[in-house]
């Protein structure tokens, strides 16, 4: 096989695969529920299989093997009224996340765009 026939590495692969989607989605829950303005969203959840699903989702998100096939976000998020702030604060506690496990920045910022991206479908406030 030479160079041009490689396929280039995905972003799930650079950052360590599910290892490093699952180390991610463990410390971003631990962000969220110290979070005290967040927090209360989740009361009542059934975290493993939230977590599950964000594993899913953040591997889809960086072309990993993964698909997510929960709800779709907009009918997840329908009656929560999360708020513009709530929003990117959510945002900040992944991308922070991020930072710490020390993800290349160029990933960091696709996933940014992602959210930026999906917003309207999880703001329901403001």
């Amino acid at each position: 096989m030479n160079a041009a026939d490689e396929q280039p590495m995905s972003d799930y692969d650079r950052i360590g695969g599910a290892a490093a989607v699952t180390e991610a989605v463990e410390r971003f829950y631990r962000r969220l529920l110290a979070d005290e303005e967040l927090a209360e969203f989740f009361t009542g959840t059934d975290l493993a299989v939230l977590k599950r699903h964000q594993v899913a989702l953040i591997s889809q998100v960086l072309d990993g093997p993964k698909t997510y096939a929960g709800r779709e976000l907009a009918e997840a998020h329908r009656a929560m009224d999360i708020s513009i702030g709530q929003y990117k604060a959510v945002g900040a506690h992944l991308t922070a996340v991020l930072e710490e496990l020390e993800v290349p920045r160029d990933i960091i910022d696709r996933v940014g765009q992602v959210l930026e991206s999906v917003a309207p479908d999880v703001i329901g406030a403001d």
